[in-house]
Protein backbone atom coordinates (compact mmCIF):
# COMPACT_ATOMS: atom_id res chain seq x y z
CA UNK A 1 0.00 0.00 0.00
CA UNK A 2 1.32 3.48 -1.03
CA UNK A 3 -0.06 7.02 -0.30
CA UNK A 4 0.89 10.18 -1.68
CA UNK A 5 -0.09 13.98 -0.98
CA UNK A 6 0.12 16.11 -4.17
CA UNK A 7 0.42 19.31 -2.27
CA UNK A 8 0.16 22.55 -4.20
CA UNK A 9 1.06 25.72 -2.23
CA UNK A 10 -0.70 28.53 -3.55
CA UNK A 11 -4.10 26.75 -3.11
CA UNK A 12 -3.14 24.96 0.01
CA UNK A 13 -4.66 22.13 -1.63
CA UNK A 14 -4.26 18.72 -1.10
CA UNK A 15 -4.92 15.55 -3.73
CA UNK A 16 -3.43 12.16 -3.11
CA UNK A 17 -2.33 8.96 -4.76
CA UNK A 18 -3.52 5.85 -3.56
CA UNK A 19 -1.69 2.39 -4.50
CA UNK A 20 -2.31 -1.12 -4.27
CA UNK A 21 -1.24 -4.55 -6.01
CA UNK A 22 -1.22 -2.31 -9.09
CA UNK A 23 -4.38 -0.04 -8.87
CA UNK A 24 -4.20 3.30 -8.23
CA UNK A 25 -7.06 5.49 -6.83
CA UNK A 26 -6.50 9.40 -7.03
CA UNK A 27 -8.54 11.84 -4.64
CA UNK A 28 -9.79 15.02 -5.57
CA UNK A 29 -6.99 15.88 -8.48
CA UNK A 30 -6.27 18.93 -9.53
CA UNK A 31 -7.29 20.64 -13.54
CA UNK A 32 -3.78 19.20 -14.72
CA UNK A 33 -3.69 15.67 -14.48
CA UNK A 34 -0.50 14.84 -16.59
CA UNK A 35 0.77 14.51 -13.03
CA UNK A 36 -1.28 11.89 -11.54
CA UNK A 37 -0.87 9.63 -15.13
CA UNK A 38 2.66 10.07 -14.72
CA UNK A 39 3.06 8.56 -11.16
CA UNK A 40 0.65 6.25 -12.25
CA UNK A 41 2.73 5.11 -15.49
CA UNK A 42 6.03 5.28 -13.43
CA UNK A 43 4.58 2.88 -10.47
CA UNK A 44 3.67 0.56 -13.59
CA UNK A 45 -0.27 0.87 -12.02
CA UNK A 46 -3.68 1.40 -13.43
CA UNK A 47 -5.63 4.23 -12.05
CA UNK A 48 -9.03 2.71 -11.11
CA UNK A 49 -10.86 5.28 -9.22
CA UNK A 50 -11.10 9.08 -9.42
CA UNK A 51 -12.51 9.98 -6.29
CA UNK A 52 -14.27 13.27 -5.47
CA UNK A 53 -15.12 14.29 -1.80
CA UNK A 54 -17.58 16.98 -2.95
CA UNK A 55 -17.92 19.76 -5.43
CA UNK A 56 -15.38 22.08 -4.49
CA UNK A 57 -15.83 25.88 -4.53
CA UNK A 58 -11.87 26.90 -4.22
CA UNK A 59 -10.70 25.11 -7.42
CA UNK A 60 -11.85 23.71 -10.73
CA UNK A 61 -11.46 19.45 -10.31
CA UNK A 62 -9.14 17.42 -13.08
CA UNK A 63 -12.15 14.58 -12.36
CA UNK A 64 -13.47 14.77 -15.98
CA UNK A 65 -10.25 14.89 -17.57
CA UNK A 66 -8.81 12.42 -15.64
CA UNK A 67 -11.76 9.65 -16.06
CA UNK A 68 -11.53 10.48 -19.58
CA UNK A 69 -7.93 9.69 -19.93
CA UNK A 70 -7.85 6.96 -18.15
CA UNK A 71 -11.66 5.55 -17.88
CA UNK A 72 -11.86 5.38 -14.31
CA UNK A 73 -15.10 6.09 -13.22
CA UNK A 74 -15.58 9.17 -10.93
CA UNK A 75 -16.91 8.78 -7.71
CA UNK A 76 -19.25 10.54 -5.24
CA UNK A 77 -21.09 9.59 -2.02
CA UNK A 78 -24.89 10.41 -1.91
CA UNK A 79 -26.52 13.54 -2.27
CA UNK A 80 -24.00 14.61 -5.97
CA UNK A 81 -26.19 15.13 -8.88
CA UNK A 82 -23.85 16.18 -11.52
CA UNK A 83 -24.71 16.74 -15.23
CA UNK A 84 -21.96 13.99 -16.37
CA UNK A 85 -21.75 10.11 -15.72
CA UNK A 86 -20.58 9.31 -12.40
CA UNK A 87 -20.42 6.57 -9.52
CA UNK A 88 -23.17 7.17 -7.06
CA UNK A 89 -21.63 5.29 -3.62
CA UNK A 90 -23.33 4.64 -0.68
CA UNK A 91 -22.86 5.33 2.50
CA UNK A 92 -20.57 2.33 4.13
CA UNK A 93 -19.73 0.53 0.54
CA UNK A 94 -16.44 -0.20 0.36
CA UNK A 95 -14.43 0.03 -2.80
CA UNK A 96 -11.81 -2.42 -3.43
CA UNK A 97 -8.10 -1.19 -4.49
CA UNK A 98 -5.97 -4.11 -5.09
CA UNK A 99 -5.30 -5.52 -1.45
CA UNK A 100 -7.20 -2.96 0.64
CA UNK A 101 -10.55 -1.20 0.66
CA UNK A 102 -11.61 2.48 0.45
CA UNK A 103 -14.77 2.80 2.57
CA UNK A 104 -16.96 5.62 1.69
CA UNK A 105 -18.32 7.51 5.13
CA UNK A 106 -20.94 9.91 3.73
CA UNK A 107 -19.39 13.27 5.89
CA UNK A 108 -22.58 16.19 4.92
CA UNK A 109 -21.84 19.54 6.44
CA UNK A 110 -19.42 21.60 4.56
CA UNK A 111 -21.60 20.79 1.73
CA UNK A 112 -24.75 18.06 1.74
CA UNK A 113 -22.59 15.68 -0.60
CA UNK A 114 -19.51 15.44 1.35
CA UNK A 115 -17.48 12.42 1.55
CA UNK A 116 -14.70 11.02 3.58
CA UNK A 117 -12.65 8.40 2.07
CA UNK A 118 -11.46 5.96 4.75
CA UNK A 119 -8.37 3.80 3.43
CA UNK A 120 -8.54 -0.06 5.37
CA UNK A 121 -5.42 -1.41 5.31
CA UNK A 122 -4.86 -5.28 3.88
CA UNK A 123 -6.08 -6.40 7.38
CA UNK A 124 -9.46 -4.04 7.55
CA UNK A 125 -7.79 -1.97 9.88
CA UNK A 126 -8.65 1.93 9.51
CA UNK A 127 -5.45 3.20 8.77
CA UNK A 128 -6.04 6.66 7.00
CA UNK A 129 -9.11 9.03 6.00
CA UNK A 130 -9.41 11.60 3.31
CA UNK A 131 -11.53 14.58 4.66
CA UNK A 132 -11.99 16.35 1.81
CA UNK A 133 -13.42 19.90 3.55
CA UNK A 134 -14.74 17.66 6.18
CA UNK A 135 -11.91 17.83 8.85
CA UNK A 136 -9.04 20.07 8.44
CA UNK A 137 -5.46 20.05 10.66
CA UNK A 138 -7.10 22.63 13.06
CA UNK A 139 -10.48 23.35 11.98
CA UNK A 140 -13.38 21.77 10.23
CA UNK A 141 -14.43 23.17 6.68
CA UNK A 142 -17.05 26.30 6.64
CA UNK A 143 -20.67 25.65 6.59
CA UNK A 144 -21.79 28.36 4.68
CA UNK A 145 -20.99 27.53 1.27
CA UNK A 146 -24.00 25.08 0.78
CA UNK A 147 -27.15 26.79 2.10
CA UNK A 148 -29.87 26.47 -0.24
CA UNK A 149 -34.02 27.75 0.25
CA UNK A 150 -34.31 26.54 3.79
CA UNK A 151 -30.85 24.95 4.67
CA UNK A 152 -29.40 27.11 6.58
CA UNK A 153 -25.83 27.40 7.80
CA UNK A 154 -26.80 26.63 11.43
CA UNK A 155 -28.47 23.22 9.18
CA UNK A 156 -25.09 22.63 7.76
CA UNK A 157 -23.12 23.40 10.95
CA UNK A 158 -25.45 20.83 12.78
CA UNK A 159 -24.71 17.96 10.11
CA UNK A 160 -21.32 18.85 10.15
CA UNK A 161 -21.92 18.48 14.30
CA UNK A 162 -22.90 15.05 13.93
CA UNK A 163 -20.87 13.61 10.95
CA UNK A 164 -17.87 14.54 13.10
CA UNK A 165 -19.14 12.83 16.16
CA UNK A 166 -20.75 10.15 14.58
CA UNK A 167 -18.57 8.54 11.22
CA UNK A 168 -15.08 10.79 12.12
CA UNK A 169 -14.01 10.73 15.69
CA UNK A 170 -14.91 7.13 16.08
CA UNK A 171 -12.40 5.70 14.29
CA UNK A 172 -8.84 4.83 16.32
CA UNK A 173 -6.81 7.37 17.48
CA UNK A 174 -3.55 6.86 15.33
CA UNK A 175 -5.42 7.01 12.00
CA UNK A 176 -3.79 9.74 9.84
CA UNK A 177 -5.78 12.45 8.53
CA UNK A 178 -5.10 14.04 4.91
CA UNK A 179 -7.07 17.08 4.49
CA UNK A 180 -8.07 18.68 1.53
CA UNK A 181 -6.58 22.27 2.25
CA UNK A 182 -4.02 24.08 4.99
CA UNK A 183 -3.00 27.40 6.15
CA UNK A 184 -4.17 30.00 3.66
CA UNK A 185 -7.16 28.28 2.28
CA UNK A 186 -10.34 30.22 1.90
CA UNK A 187 -12.26 27.05 2.94
CA UNK A 188 -11.69 27.39 6.65
CA UNK A 189 -10.41 30.03 9.48
CA UNK A 190 -7.64 28.23 11.26
CA UNK A 191 -6.42 25.54 9.51
CA UNK A 192 -2.55 24.41 10.52
CA UNK A 193 0.38 24.76 8.35
CA UNK A 194 1.24 21.35 9.14
CA UNK A 195 -0.76 19.27 6.20
CA UNK A 196 -0.68 15.66 7.41
CA UNK A 197 -1.56 15.02 11.41
CA UNK A 198 -3.65 12.38 12.68
CA UNK A 199 -7.39 12.18 14.30
CA UNK A 200 -5.51 11.89 17.98
CA UNK A 201 -3.91 14.81 17.75
CA UNK A 202 -7.01 16.70 16.08
CA UNK A 203 -9.25 15.24 19.24
CA UNK A 204 -6.80 16.78 21.32
CA UNK A 205 -5.88 20.08 19.49
CA UNK A 206 -8.80 20.84 17.24
CA UNK A 207 -11.66 23.38 18.90
CA UNK A 208 -14.08 21.57 16.79
CA UNK A 209 -13.40 18.05 18.36
CA UNK A 210 -13.41 18.87 21.64
CA UNK A 211 -14.93 16.33 23.67
CA UNK A 212 -17.35 18.10 26.06
CA UNK A 213 -18.45 19.97 23.46
CA UNK A 214 -22.24 20.52 22.82
CA UNK A 215 -24.38 20.91 19.58
CA UNK A 216 -25.10 24.29 20.28
CA UNK A 217 -21.55 25.50 20.91
CA UNK A 218 -19.94 23.67 17.90
CA UNK A 219 -22.85 25.30 15.79
CA UNK A 220 -21.77 28.60 17.14
CA UNK A 221 -18.23 28.37 17.04
CA UNK A 222 -18.17 27.17 13.91
CA UNK A 223 -19.95 30.09 12.45
CA UNK A 224 -18.36 32.66 14.12
CA UNK A 225 -15.90 35.16 12.36
CA UNK A 226 -16.40 33.33 8.61
CA UNK A 227 -15.35 36.33 6.20
CA UNK A 228 -17.43 36.35 3.08
CA UNK A 229 -16.28 33.80 0.61
CA UNK A 230 -14.67 35.29 -2.98
CA UNK A 231 -17.07 35.42 -5.53
CA UNK A 232 -15.93 32.94 -7.93
CA UNK A 233 -16.96 30.15 -5.17
CA UNK A 234 -20.24 29.26 -6.93
CA UNK A 235 -18.78 29.69 -10.09
CA UNK A 236 -15.97 26.67 -9.41
CA UNK A 237 -19.46 24.53 -7.99
CA UNK A 238 -20.96 24.87 -11.10
CA UNK A 239 -18.27 23.98 -13.53
CA UNK A 240 -16.82 21.29 -11.00
CA UNK A 241 -20.93 20.42 -11.57
CA UNK A 242 -21.51 21.06 -14.71
CA UNK A 243 -18.28 20.42 -16.66
CA UNK A 244 -15.87 22.63 -18.33
CA UNK A 245 -13.70 22.69 -21.69
CA UNK A 246 -10.53 20.90 -22.05
CA UNK A 247 -7.56 21.95 -20.38
CA UNK A 248 -5.60 21.53 -24.07
CA UNK A 249 -7.88 23.95 -25.66
CA UNK A 250 -8.09 26.27 -22.53
CA UNK A 251 -3.75 26.11 -22.90
CA UNK A 252 -3.57 26.60 -27.04
CA UNK A 253 -6.36 29.38 -27.00
CA UNK A 254 -3.85 31.19 -24.21
CA UNK A 255 -0.75 30.73 -25.93
CA UNK A 256 -1.66 32.79 -29.14
CA UNK A 257 1.48 35.13 -29.08
CA UNK A 258 -0.06 38.89 -30.18
CA UNK A 259 2.06 41.89 -31.18
CA UNK A 260 1.76 45.20 -29.32
CA UNK A 261 -0.46 46.71 -32.24
CA UNK A 262 -2.82 42.71 -31.93
CA UNK A 263 -2.80 43.05 -27.89
CA UNK A 264 -3.80 46.58 -27.98
CA UNK A 265 -6.40 45.86 -30.28
CA UNK A 266 -7.42 42.38 -28.35
CA UNK A 267 -8.00 44.53 -24.89
CA UNK A 268 -10.02 47.07 -27.05
CA UNK A 269 -12.22 45.05 -28.80
CA UNK A 270 -13.19 42.51 -25.76
CA UNK A 271 -13.00 44.51 -23.06
CA UNK A 272 -10.69 42.28 -21.33
CA UNK A 273 -8.32 42.71 -18.14
CA UNK A 274 -4.66 43.41 -19.05
CA UNK A 275 -3.33 40.86 -16.54
CA UNK A 276 0.23 41.57 -15.62
CA UNK A 277 1.90 38.67 -13.68
CA UNK A 278 5.64 40.15 -13.58
CA UNK A 279 7.22 40.56 -10.39
CA UNK A 280 6.37 43.57 -8.57
CA UNK A 281 9.76 45.50 -9.06
CA UNK A 282 8.85 44.89 -12.74
CA UNK A 283 5.62 46.29 -12.44
CA UNK A 284 6.88 49.92 -10.11
CA UNK A 285 9.23 50.52 -13.05
CA UNK A 286 6.44 49.86 -16.12
CA UNK A 287 3.49 48.45 -17.31
CA UNK A 288 0.82 49.31 -19.33
CA UNK A 289 -1.85 52.21 -18.05
CA UNK A 290 -4.83 50.57 -16.48
CA UNK A 291 -3.20 46.68 -16.78
CA UNK A 292 -3.95 44.92 -13.49
CA UNK A 293 -1.02 43.47 -11.33
CA UNK A 294 -1.43 40.05 -9.56
CA UNK A 295 1.94 38.41 -9.98
CA UNK A 296 2.79 34.89 -10.35
CA UNK A 297 5.03 34.63 -7.80
CA UNK A 298 2.68 35.57 -4.60
CA UNK A 299 -1.03 34.00 -4.36
CA UNK A 300 -1.84 34.26 -7.98
CA UNK A 301 -5.32 32.04 -8.78
CA UNK A 302 -6.86 33.02 -5.36
CA UNK A 303 -6.08 36.37 -5.84
CA UNK A 304 -6.88 36.28 -9.43
CA UNK A 305 -10.41 34.80 -7.86
CA UNK A 306 -10.95 37.45 -5.51
CA UNK A 307 -9.99 40.63 -7.39
CA UNK A 308 -11.36 39.79 -11.06
CA UNK A 309 -14.38 37.45 -9.63
CA UNK A 310 -16.13 36.38 -12.91
CA UNK A 311 -14.35 33.30 -14.31
CA UNK A 312 -15.82 34.01 -18.03
CA UNK A 313 -13.79 37.74 -17.96
CA UNK A 314 -11.30 37.66 -21.18
CA UNK A 315 -8.05 37.99 -20.16
CA UNK A 316 -4.77 39.28 -21.84
CA UNK A 317 -1.30 38.70 -20.49
CA UNK A 318 1.62 40.77 -19.84
CA UNK A 319 4.66 38.21 -18.70
CA UNK A 320 7.59 37.31 -18.99
CA UNK A 321 7.91 34.00 -21.18
CA UNK A 322 8.79 31.62 -18.70
CA UNK A 323 5.50 32.57 -16.84
CA UNK A 324 2.91 32.03 -19.88
CA UNK A 325 2.30 27.98 -19.69
CA UNK A 326 2.42 28.37 -15.57
CA UNK A 327 -0.03 31.07 -15.56
CA UNK A 328 -2.74 29.82 -17.69
CA UNK A 329 -2.01 26.22 -15.69
CA UNK A 330 -2.70 28.47 -12.47
CA UNK A 331 -5.66 30.13 -13.98
CA UNK A 332 -7.42 27.23 -14.98
CA UNK A 333 -7.32 25.87 -11.73
CA UNK A 334 -9.69 28.32 -10.37
CA UNK A 335 -11.52 28.22 -13.50
CA UNK A 336 -10.32 31.54 -15.22
CA UNK A 337 -10.19 29.53 -18.99
CA UNK A 338 -10.39 32.60 -21.25
CA UNK A 339 -6.85 34.15 -21.52
CA UNK A 340 -6.80 35.21 -25.03
CA UNK A 341 -3.11 35.24 -25.57
CA UNK A 342 -0.12 37.06 -24.40
CA UNK A 343 2.06 40.01 -25.18
CA UNK A 344 4.76 39.30 -27.41
CA UNK A 345 8.38 40.36 -26.09
CA UNK A 346 6.36 41.93 -23.33
CA UNK A 347 6.71 45.52 -21.71
CA UNK A 348 10.25 45.63 -23.87
CA UNK A 349 8.32 45.60 -26.97
CA UNK A 350 5.35 47.17 -25.69
CA UNK A 351 7.65 50.11 -24.98
CA UNK A 352 9.84 49.76 -27.88
CA UNK A 353 6.67 50.43 -30.24
CA UNK A 354 6.45 53.70 -28.80
CA UNK A 355 2.88 53.17 -26.80
CA UNK A 356 2.09 54.63 -23.35
CA UNK A 357 3.57 53.34 -20.27
CA UNK A 358 2.85 53.95 -16.14
CA UNK A 359 4.64 53.34 -13.39
CA UNK A 360 3.92 53.32 -9.26
CA UNK A 361 5.46 56.64 -6.85
CA UNK A 362 7.34 54.86 -4.09
CA UNK A 363 9.10 55.75 -1.49
CA UNK A 364 10.74 53.55 1.31
CA UNK A 365 10.23 52.77 4.58
CA UNK A 366 12.19 55.36 6.33
CA UNK A 367 11.43 57.97 4.00
CA UNK A 368 7.58 57.36 4.87
CA UNK A 369 8.44 57.39 8.96
CA UNK A 370 9.97 60.63 8.16
CA UNK A 371 6.73 61.77 6.57
CA UNK A 372 4.39 61.09 9.01
CA UNK A 373 6.80 62.98 12.02
CA UNK A 374 6.88 65.87 9.61
CA UNK A 375 2.99 65.45 8.14
CA UNK A 376 1.18 63.61 11.15
CA UNK A 377 -2.16 64.68 9.05
CA UNK A 378 -0.74 62.26 6.38
CA UNK A 379 -3.28 59.84 4.88
CA UNK A 380 -2.20 56.38 5.32
CA UNK A 381 -4.35 52.91 3.49
CA UNK A 382 -3.46 49.99 4.49
CA UNK A 383 -4.84 46.79 2.64
CA UNK A 384 -4.26 43.77 4.96
CA UNK A 385 -6.60 41.67 6.39
CA UNK A 386 -8.88 42.45 9.04
CA UNK A 387 -6.88 40.51 11.58
CA UNK A 388 -3.14 41.69 10.52
CA UNK A 389 -4.65 45.37 11.23
CA UNK A 390 -5.90 45.01 14.43
CA UNK A 391 -3.24 43.54 16.19
CA UNK A 392 -1.26 46.39 14.76
CA UNK A 393 -0.75 49.53 12.49
CA UNK A 394 0.05 52.70 11.25
CA UNK A 395 -1.65 55.12 13.84
CA UNK A 396 -4.62 56.78 12.30
CA UNK A 397 -4.32 54.50 9.55
CA UNK A 398 -7.56 53.94 6.88
CA UNK A 399 -8.21 50.14 6.89
CA UNK A 400 -8.97 49.03 3.26
CA UNK A 401 -8.66 45.46 2.97
CA UNK A 402 -7.59 43.95 -0.51
CA UNK A 403 -10.37 40.98 -0.40
CA UNK A 404 -13.24 44.04 -0.11
CA UNK A 405 -11.22 46.95 -1.85
CA UNK A 406 -14.61 47.68 -4.33
CA UNK A 407 -16.67 48.04 -1.19
CA UNK A 408 -14.11 50.87 0.78
CA UNK A 409 -13.53 53.03 -2.05
CA UNK A 410 -15.07 55.62 -0.36
CA UNK A 411 -13.07 55.64 2.07
CA UNK A 412 -9.68 55.67 0.13
CA UNK A 413 -9.10 59.53 -0.53
CA UNK A 414 -9.52 60.73 -4.10
CA UNK A 415 -7.91 64.23 -4.54
CA UNK A 416 -5.15 64.06 -2.19
CA UNK A 417 -1.91 62.31 -1.85
CA UNK A 418 -2.09 58.99 0.21
CA UNK A 419 0.33 56.41 1.74
CA UNK A 420 -0.51 52.62 0.08
CA UNK A 421 1.11 49.84 2.02
CA UNK A 422 0.26 45.75 2.96
CA UNK A 423 2.19 43.32 4.73
CA UNK A 424 5.52 43.17 2.37
CA UNK A 425 4.31 45.13 -1.17
CA UNK A 426 2.58 42.54 -3.16
CA UNK A 427 -1.13 43.18 -2.12
CA UNK A 428 -0.70 46.88 -2.33
CA UNK A 429 0.50 46.85 -5.72
CA UNK A 430 -2.60 45.01 -6.98
CA UNK A 431 -4.49 47.31 -5.07
CA UNK A 432 -2.68 50.37 -6.22
CA UNK A 433 -3.48 48.66 -9.43
CA UNK A 434 -7.62 48.57 -9.01
CA UNK A 435 -7.44 51.51 -7.54
CA UNK A 436 -5.27 53.47 -11.33
CA UNK A 437 -7.95 51.13 -12.84
CA UNK A 438 -10.75 53.18 -11.26
CA UNK A 439 -8.98 56.68 -11.50
CA UNK A 440 -7.35 57.40 -8.15
CA UNK A 441 -3.93 58.16 -9.44
CA UNK A 442 -2.67 59.65 -6.35
CA UNK A 443 -0.88 56.62 -4.42
CA UNK A 444 2.31 56.00 -3.18
CA UNK A 445 3.36 52.78 -2.58
CA UNK A 446 5.33 52.03 0.57
CA UNK A 447 8.44 49.87 -0.64
CA UNK A 448 8.51 46.71 1.89
CA UNK A 449 5.16 47.14 3.47
CA UNK A 450 4.61 46.65 7.25
CA UNK A 451 7.52 44.65 7.58
CA UNK A 452 9.44 47.12 6.84
CA UNK A 453 7.90 50.29 8.29
CA UNK A 454 7.75 48.13 11.76
CA UNK A 455 11.62 48.51 11.62
CA UNK A 456 11.22 51.87 11.69
CA UNK A 457 10.64 54.89 14.29
CA UNK A 458 7.03 54.71 12.58
CA UNK A 459 4.13 56.00 15.18
CA UNK A 460 2.57 52.37 15.20
CA UNK A 461 -0.23 51.15 17.77
CA UNK A 462 0.44 48.71 20.57
CA UNK A 463 0.47 44.88 19.20
CA UNK A 464 -2.59 43.40 20.32
CA UNK A 465 -3.37 39.36 19.44
CA UNK A 466 -6.24 38.97 17.43
CA UNK A 467 -7.77 35.87 19.33
CA UNK A 468 -8.47 38.48 22.32
CA UNK A 469 -10.21 40.74 19.98
CA UNK A 470 -13.47 38.93 20.42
Amino acid sequence: MEVKQIYTGCLAQGAYYIESNGEAAIVDPLREVQPYLDLAKDRGAAIKYVLETHFHADFVSGHLTLSEKTGAPIVFGPNASPEFETYAATDGEKLQLGNVAIEVLHTPGHTMESTTYLLRDEAGKPHAIFSGDTLFLGDVGRPDLAQKGELTIEDLAGHLFDSLRNKIMTLPEDTIVYPGHGAGSACGKNMSKETVGTLGDQKATNYALRADMTREEFIAEVTDGLLPPPGYFPMNVAMNKKGYESIDRVMERGTRVLSPDAFEAAANETDAVMLDIRATHEFVERHIPRSTFIGLAGGFAPWVGAMIVDVKQPILLIANEDQIEEAITRLSRVGFDNVLGYLEGSMAAWAASGKETDSIETVDAEAFASVLKTTPEAKVVDVRKDGEFLAAHVDGAIHASLEFLGSNMDRIPKDEPFYLHCLGGYRSLIAHSMLKARGYHNAIDVLGGYKAIAATDAPLTDCVCPSTLK
